[in-house]
Order: C-alpha cells, then sequence, then structure tokens
C-alpha cells in the first residue's frame, strides 16, 4: 500500500463516504445560487420556470463534467489528492473562467453567423423546444472539455509539485482540509461562477413589444416618449385657439372659434 502522507488527505479521500457527503452538500448549496438569483431579477425579465431550468442545467452538467475531472485527476498523483484538487479548482475559477467566457463568446458569434437559432444560448423558440436545449448543452460541454484540456496542459508546468506541498500544510487534520478543498472553497468560488456564466449564456427577457396600428413593432420605452410628445400638443393647440378668439373678439369679427384638437392614444 502507498504510504500516507505526513499531512493532507489520502489516496481516495475524495470518494470516500465523507467526501461524497460533502460534494452532495456543495451541489445542493451550489446551486441554490441559482435559485437566489432567478428571484433576484427584476419581475418583467424573470424568467419562466422552463426556461430557467434550460439555462441552469446546462450549468449543471458541465460543473458536474469538471468536477469529477478534477477528482479524477488528483486521485492519479501519490502526493496529498486534496491539494491538486484545490490547485485544478482555483485554475477553473480564474483561467478556466476567462476560458469559458472566452468559448461562450466564439459559439455564440458561430451560430448567429450561420443563423443556427435554436443553437444561440438561452433561446429554445416559442413555445420552447427539447432539442434546442439539448444541441446547446452539448456545445456548452464542449467548452468545458476544451477548458478542462487547457488547464490540464498548464498543470504540466513545472512547479506547481512544489505549491502542492505547501498549499495546505498547515493543516493537521485530513478531515478538515476535506471540508475546506472540497465544501468551504468550492462553494464561495461556484456561487459567484455560476451568477456569472448564467448571465452569460442566459436571454435577458424584457416587456414584450407592442404593436401599434400600422403594424410596425414598437418598444415600451418609445412607445412612451412618442405619448408624451402626443400628451403636449393638446394643450399647445388650445393655447393657440384662445389666441385666436382673443385676436377675433378684438376685432368684431364673427370667426369661429376653433376647437382644440385631440389626439387619442391607443
Amino acid at each position: 500500500a502507498a504510504p500516507r502522507p505526513a499531512h493532507g488527505c489520502g489516496s481516495g479521500a475524495l470518494l470516500g463516504r465523507f467526501g461524497v457527503l460533502l460534494q452532495a452538500l456543495l451541489a445542493l448549496c451550489a446551486f441554490s445560487t441559482l435559485m437566489l438569483k432567478r428571484f433576484k431579477e427584476p419581475k418583467a425579465e424573470r424568467r419562466p420556470w422552463r426556461i430557467w431550468f434550460y439555462d441552469t442545467s446546462k450549468q449543471a452538467i458541465g460543473a458536474l463534467f469538471i468536477h469529477f475531472a478534477n477528482v479524477f485527476l488528483s486521485d492519479l498523483t501519490e502526493e496529498d489528492p486534496c491539494s491538486l484538487y484545490l490547485i485544478n479548482f482555483i485554475l477553473d475559477a480564474t483561467l478556466g473562467m476567462l476560458l469559458i467566457w472566452l468559448g461562450v463568446k466564439v459559439v455564440s458569434w458561430i451560430v448567429q453567423h450561420k443563423k443556427y437559432t435554436y443553437l444561440v444560448f438561452g433561446e429554445y423558440g416559442d413555445p420552447p423546444q427539447a432539442a434546442a436545449w439539448i444541441g446547446q448543452c452539448i456545445l456548452y460541454l464542449l467548452i468545458m472539455v476544451f477548458e478542462k484540456t487547457v488547464i490540464s496542459l498548464v498543470l504540466l508546468i513545472p512547479g506547481w509539485t512544489k505549491l502542492q506541498q505547501i498549499l495546505l500544510g498547515y493543516i493537521p487534520n485530513p478531515q478538515l482540509e476535506l471540508v475546506l478543498v472540497m465544501f468551504v472553497v468550492p462553494f464561495i468560488v461556484n456561487a459567484i461562477m455560476f451568477w456569472v456564466v448564467d448571465s452569460l449564456i442566459m436571454r435577458k427577457y424584457k416587456q414584450k413589444d407592442t404593436l401599434d396600428i400600422n403594424g410596425s413593432t414598437e418598444t415600451p420605452r418609445a412607445r412612451r416618449t412618442e405619448e408624451s410628445q402626443v400628451l403636449l400638443s393638446p394643450d399647445m393647440d388650445f393655447d393657440q385657439s384662445e389666441s385666436d378668439q382673443d385676436i377675433s373678439g378684438l376685432r368684431g369679427t364673427g370667426q369661429k372659434m376653433k376647437q382644440p384638437s385631440y389626439q387619442v392614444v391607443i
């Protein structure tokens, strides 16, 4: 049997009973931030539950892939697997986050250029189509594979072993190190990552455009601006009519007083 390291968790600790319990608790707490984010959205922009599930499930699939890839890579080492998992996680949250953002932007530009409407992140059709969700999940998973491949290549650079030895060397208790590595740090970082990535891949829902009499589409803001301009016109016409009446009275003419003209706003 491989000798147990002087500090840190031993081989297989990440997939032990306590480690699996921590991972389940982490998943529950981390994805609850996405629920909180939905209720923090303005009511006019809040996504329906089905759209919210389509958006967040892509992140769930990608996060599970990254997590189990990190666990697998960490168990390959003879050193402390907890510190190697933490290194992987920190790289995923920094350099990996930049790669995810770049991947989402590139993929979004390609599918919009090719006019693959159902592959645009957040667009599922009306009514929402499961086929569009599946296609977007595959694209997002490919972005995660690209990100993890680059991070794995970065870990091949010499010098990470020394950092791995000193990263958690001050923690004498293996279970305390496991809690810190598998729950505390991932929960804080995942909450931030989920919030940011969800904002990247979601469609911004706003109030529906209004249709005027001529059949052209008009946004609520533009309609309010036009209404404010129209509502000023009766007063202007009325003032002009009063001026005309006064002048006609002074001149002794029998001109008919102009009636104020109003525009009906629908």
